[in-house]
């Protein structure tokens, strides 16, 4: 930890040697980044999710063995001795490295008013020692010239051609549809009942739960996706079209409508590689207006005019200095001093807690408080009941050198049910996320590894006991299964039980007596439309086999009956 006191640092940094790779999505950026860095002989990428530093973690793994591969992120390390490469997001990022190459993705999020100042400190100050290559939006271009003097920028044209397909029905939209919403209860409801089911990939969810419902998407089992904004950061998906079902959103300090440029980054997920993508508008959200329409094919955005920033040279001689140093000025145009993140907001809040006061007397122990702060409010609670954790944690590690074993057993048991219902595992996985970070966290607790190992295993079956809700409440099994073998365009599996039970493909779909099939009530919309077909289809032969069988029969064999 760094608690020395502060002095001037160098703000803006030659731009020697830097690279700024920019251009809209698909342009290849973040696959050009994994071959320089595996091209060097050790290196540092850092990346805006810890869902995408998961994928590219087991990208780089693939190129150059597990054995070479570090994964860093907030909640999880995976650390071989000697590793080569570093996969971390942005926030885990080191301050300081002898990587021979560094990337840094998605360098525009340095504009977002949550996170930016993380992102523009590592642009400002952390460099490879032969090469550094910043990803992202060409609404960068300016600012880094301006800020790296001497930065080469290199502009990367779009591999596919996306445009807009205008407003359509949610009942209507093509298949390998993603749906952006913030909200997907009512949505993902109505594709279940009309479509089969969709896919539901949230910010929130942990990578195991996240990779199960890409899953479901990718094998073809759904064929739609209700997603927030983040699949707009690099998560790599097999998108024909995005469908904005919202285009407002609560960015931790206001809710607003999605810039021109978010818009953009969003749309153009749809269409990978060489193939055409769509985007378009449905539900509620008017049709987009002809200039922004044009902003976005043409991936024509306004540049971003300045980046968050937060000195990363903090006075830890006394709890006040610390908040003054905090509250230091950007001292230059471009830069623009940063809201009070999460951290900084705790720090204030338990500044005035006698108590806190009382034990944060000396450099050492006000460093030991900052990062306390520095926990990630998974939960989104109140600033104070989150403040009020922190605090419980900073008494523990100031008196006694470690959190107690027995509160953190506590806190992690009450997370250690897979009962409930979605809604209620999203809550304890944020809970027991909490605790991973805090065991991953350098001499925070007396039995790291342990308490990592515990953590692990509860975020995991809480990961598939997600999975498993999201799955029974958004996926109608039977119509995806159903609608799937017709568009396959092969021939259905039927099974007729002994009784007059139908199963296609291992689901009920109703009962043939003789030469009749009632097909089963339950179903509506899609779903009986699918059934009813695959039905036909499946029921062909044995029809045909009854058939035959029937007009072979002698006439003794047969009875006429008064129905």
């Amino acid at each position: 930890m760094n608690i020395q006191q502060k002095h001037t640092e160098p703000l803006i940094l030659s731009g020697r040697d830097v690279t700024a790779v920019l251009g809209p999505t698909n342009t290849g950026k973040t696959h050009l980044a994994i071959e320089r860095m595996v091209a060097h002989e050790t290196g540092v990428i850092g990346l805006p999710l810890r869902l995408l530093a998961r994928e590219v973690y087991t990208r780089v793994c693939e190129k150059v063995g597990a054995h070479k591969v570090a994964l860093i992120t907030g909640e999880e390390k995976i650390q071989p001795p000697g590793a080569k490469y570093s996969v971390c997001t942005v926030e885990a990022m080191p301050r300081e490295t002898d990587a021979a190459f560094v990337a840094i993705d998605e360098v525009q999020l340095a504009g977002d008013l949550e996170r930016g100042h993380i992102f523009t400190d590592r642009i400002l100050h952390l460099r490879g020692r032969q090469e550094t290559l910043l990803l992202g939006a060409a609404t960068m271009h300016g600012i880094l010239q301006r800020l790296l003097k001497g930065i080469s920028v290199v502009t990367r044209p779009r591999l596919s051609h996306l445009a807009y397909a205008g407003s359509k029905k949610l009942t209507r939209l093509p298949r390998r549809t993603a749906i952006v919403a913030f909200s997907a209860d009512a949505i993902a409801e109505l594709i279940r009942r009309q479509q089969g089911g969709a896919a539901v990939v949230l910010g929130a969810l942990s990578p195991r739960t996240r990779n199960a419902q890409v899953a479901l998407f990718q094998s073809g089992d759904v064929d739609y996706l209700i997603a927030t904004d983040a699949i707009g950061m690099g998560l790599n998906l097999d998108l024909d079209h995005v469908a904005f079902a919202q285009n407002r959103k609560f960015d931790g300090y206001q809710y607003r409508n999605l810039t021109a440029a978010e818009l953009g980054q969003i749309a153009g997920r749809a269409g990978r590689h060489l193939r055409d993508g769509t985007f378009g508008v449905t539900g509620q959200v008017d049709p987009l207006d002809e200039d922004l329409v044009q902003k976005i094919e043409g991936h024509d955005f306004d540049p971003v005019k300045v980046l968050q920033w937060r000195t990363a040279q903090f006075d830890f001689a006394s709890l006040d200095a610390l908040k003054r140093s905090i509250e230091t000025n950007a001292p230059v145009e471009g830069l623009t001093r940063a809201l009070p993140a999460v951290d900084a907001q705790a720090l204030e809040h338990l500044s005035r807690d006698e108590g806190i006061r009382a034990l944060a007397t000396n450099a050492k122990r006000v460093a030991l408080l900052w990062e306390a702060c520095a926990l990630p409010d998974y939960r989104k609670i109140a600033p104070a009941q989150h403040a009020d954790l922190i605090a419980s944690i900073y008494m523990d590690l100031a008196r006694h050198g470690h959190v107690d074993e027995n509160y953190m057993a506590e806190q992690v048991r009450r997370a250690d049910t897979t009962e409930g219902d979605i809604d209620t595992l999203s809550h304890r996985i944020a809970q027991i996320r909490t605790w991973t970070f805090v065991s991953n966290r350098p001499g925070w607790l007396a039995d790291q590894a342990h308490w990592q190992e515990k953590t692990r295993e509860i975020e995991d079956r809480l990961s598939d006991a997600l999975h498993e809700r999201l799955t029974k409440r958004f996926v109608d099994r039977r119509t995806s299964v159903l609608m799937r073998r017709l568009r396959e365009n092969t021939m259905p599996e039927a099974e007729i039980s002994p009784t007059g039970t139908v199963l296609v493909e291992g689901h009920h779909v109703g009962e043939l007596q003789g030469f009749r099939f009632t097909a089963d009530q339950t179903a509506g919309g899609e779903d009986a439309k699918a059934v009813r077909t695959a039905a036909q289809k499946a029921l062909a032969a044995e029809f045909d086999a009854r058939a035959e069988r029937f007009g072979a029969c002698a006439n003794g064999d047969l009875a006429l009956g008064s129905d």
